[in-house]
C-alpha cells in the first residue's frame, strides 16, 4: 500500500523547500559544533532536536522497569488486578518440565495474577510472593530482571526470559495503555514527534481470567489517545499488530489480524511479524499464500517485517519483500546480499534501524561494524528506532548518539533520518503531510535558535544505557 502512494508522496515531499537545503548555514554550524562539543553537549543538542518517529517499537519491551513496576503494584490504576512474582526456586513438578515454555518452574521473577496464582499448588504457592510484599533487595532483582543490566546477558536472555518473566502483565490491556501513555510523555520531553508501536489486541484477560474482547482493549486504547494526558504530549500514534511468526498458529494469527486492522484503519494501520529468525518455523514465505488469499479479499494492509536480524547470510529480506512489505525491520545482514542491497537502493523500501538492540543482543560486536553508515550513504532508505527500548533502559536519542559520534552523520543526514520516519510511516497520506510540515516548521524553528546561539538546558537524567556506554554524557 505504501509504495502504490509513494510516487505521489515523493511529489510532495519534493515541493517543500527542503529543511536542510533552506539554511545551508545550519551544515556548517553543525561541523563546526561537531568539532568543539562535549558528550553531554552533543547529548543534549540531539535530545533538543525535532525527531521524526520512532517506527520500530514493540509496546510491551519499552517499558522501563520502573514502569512496570508502578502500574503492577497499583490494583487502582491497573484495573483491579493483583500479582505474584516467584522468589524461590522449588521443583514442584520435579524434574524434566519445560524450562522453554512460558512459564519454566526455575525461572526466577516470573509474575503471575492473583487468579493465576490461586490456580496453583501448595507448593508452587510457597515460591511467589505478593509483588507489594518483596523486600527492597528482591524489588531491585525484579526491576534487574526485565533489562539487560549485565555483561553475560545478550540474545538468550532477552529472547528467552524477558518476556516469560513478564507473564500475566503483557495479559493485563490497563498495563498496556499506561505503558503507552509513559512512552508518549517519554517521548514529550525528547521532541519526537510520531510513534508507530506494535503490540497485540488479542488474549487480554480480566482479574477473574475471562477474556477480554479485541474490540474492547482497541477502544481502551483509543480512549487513552483521546485523554488530556495523552493529547499533552503532542505525539501521534499508530498501531501495527504483531503476530509471532514461528508459532503453529501464525497463519491464522495473520487471517485475524488482518481482519481486526482492516476493520480499524485509523489508528490501526499495519501488521508486523516478530520472533526469532533463527527459528526457521517463522521463514518468511511461510506467509506467502495466506497474504496473496488476503490481498484478493480486501484492500492491502501495510506491512512492516522483521527479517535480517541474524547472524548468518540468508534470502530473509528478499523474501520479505516478496510477501508485500514495506518496511524491513533491524534488515542487519542485508549487507551480505549484494542483489537485494542493489534493489533496495534509492526503492521505496525502508530499514528500519535499531544500533542498540543489534549491539546488546550480539548481532553487531561493536557499533563500528554496523552496516547502518553504508545503507544510508549508498541510498537504502533508512531511519532509527528503538525496539525494545525497555529492555535496554535507553531512548532515541540514544540512538543518534551513537549513530552521530560514530558515523560522523552530517546535519543533512540527519533531517533524512527524521524525515524518513514519518514519509516511510503507515499513517494515512494526509496524516502524514500534516505531520511533515509540522517537523519542518519546528525543525526551521530549531535551526534558528541554533543559528542565533539560543542555549540548550543541561539534562539532569538520562537512561542507564547511555551512561554505561558513554560515561562522559553523564558525568560533565
Amino acid at each position: 500500500m505504501l509504495i502504490r502512494t509513494f510516487a505521489l508522496f515523493c511529489v510532495f515531499i519534493f515541493s517543500l523547500p527542503s529543511i536542510a537545503a533552506s539554511s545551508p548555514s545550519m551544515s556548517e554550524w553543525f561541523n563546526a559544533f561537531k568539532q568543539r562539543a562535549t558528550p553531554a553537549q552533543m547529548y543534549n543538542f540531539l535530545h533538543a532536536m525535532p525527531k521524526g518517529g520512532d517506527i520500530h517499537h514493540h509496546l510491551s519491551g519499552a517499558g522501563m522497569s520502573e514502569w512496570w513496576w508502578d502500574i503492577a503494584t497499583s490494583s487502582k490504576q491497573n484495573g483491579g488486578y493483583t500479582y505474584y512474582t516467584k522468589t524461590a526456586p522449588t521443583l514442584c513438578n520435579g524434574y524434566g518440565t519445560n524450562e522453554f515454555g512460558f512459564s519454566p518452574q526455575l525461572l526466577m521473577f516470573h509474575t503471575v495474577s492473583a487468579f493465576t496464582y490461586e490456580q496453583l499448588s501448595s507448593c508452587e504457592k510457597n515460591n511467589y510472593t505478593l509483588l507489594t510484599n518483596l523486600s527492597e533487595m528482591q524489588k531491585q532483582a525484579f526491576l534487574n530482571s526485565i533489562r539487560l543490566d549485565k555483561p553475560h546477558e545478550g540474545r538468550d536472555e532477552f529472547f528467552q526470559t524477558h518476556w516469560q518473566r513478564l507473564g500475566d502483565m503483557l495479559l493485563n490491556p490497563h498495563i498496556q495503555t499506561y505503558l503507552l501513555l509513559k512512552n508518549m510523555q517519554a517521548y514529550q520531553q525528547e521532541n519526537v514527534l510520531y510513534l508507530e508501536t506494535q503490540l497485540q489486541v488479542t488474549d487480554m484477560r480480566f482479574p477473574d481470567g475471562s477474556p477480554y474482547s479485541t474490540q474492547a482493549f482497541a477502544e481502551l486504547l483509543i480512549d487513552m489517545l483521546k485523554s488530556d494526558a495523552a493529547q499533552k504530549t503532542n505525539v501521534e500514534v499508530r498501531f501495527q499488530i504483531h503476530i509471532v511468526r514461528f508459532l503453529p498458529n501464525a497463519t491464522q494469527q495473520l487471517e485475524e489480524a488482518w481482519k481486526f486492522v482492516d476493520g480499524h484503519r485509523d489508528y490501526f494501520v499495519g501488521i508486523n511479524f516478530v520472533g526469532r529468525e533463527d527459528n526457521d518455523k517463522g521463514y518468511p514465505l511461510r506467509f506467502l499464500s495466506t497474504l496473496r488469499k488476503l490481498r484478493a479479499q480486501s484492500p492491502p494492509v501495510s506491512l512492516s517485517v522483521h527479517a535480517g536480524e541474524s547472524d548468518e547470510p540468508n534470502t530473509h529480506i528478499k523474501d520479505t519483500l516478496l510477501l508485500g512489505a514495506d518496511r524491513i525491520g533491524h534488515g542487519y545482514n542485508l549487507i551480505e546480499d549484494p542483489d537485494t542491497l542493489l534493489m533496495m537502493r534509492n526503492s521505496p523500501y525502508l530499514v528500519e534501524i535499531n544500533l542498540i538492540s543489534n549491539l546488546l543482543l550480539e548481532y553487531a560486536e561493536s557499533i563500528d561494524e554496523h552496516p547502518f553508515p553504508e545503507y544510508l550513504r549508498t541510498g537504502v532508505p533508512v531511519t532509527l528506532s528503538t525496539d525494545d527500548r525497555g529492555m535496554w533502559s535507553s531512548n532515541l536519542t540514544d540512538e543518534y548518539y551513537l549513530a552521530v559520534t560514530h558515523f560522523n552523520l552530517s546535519w543533512d543526514e540527519l533531517v533524512e533520518l527524521n524525515t524518513n520516519a514519518i514519509t516511510h510511516s503507515f499513517m494515512s497520506g494526509e496524516d502524514r503531510e500534516t505531520l511533515l510540515l509540522r517537523l519542518k516548521k519546528e525543525t526551521q524553528r530549531f535551526i534558528d535558535n541554533r543559528l542565533n546561539n539560543t542555549p540548550i538546558a543541561d539534562l539532569q537524567q538520562h537512561y542507564t544505557f547511555i551512561c554505561s556506554y558513554a560515561p562522559a554524557v553523564c558525568s560533565e
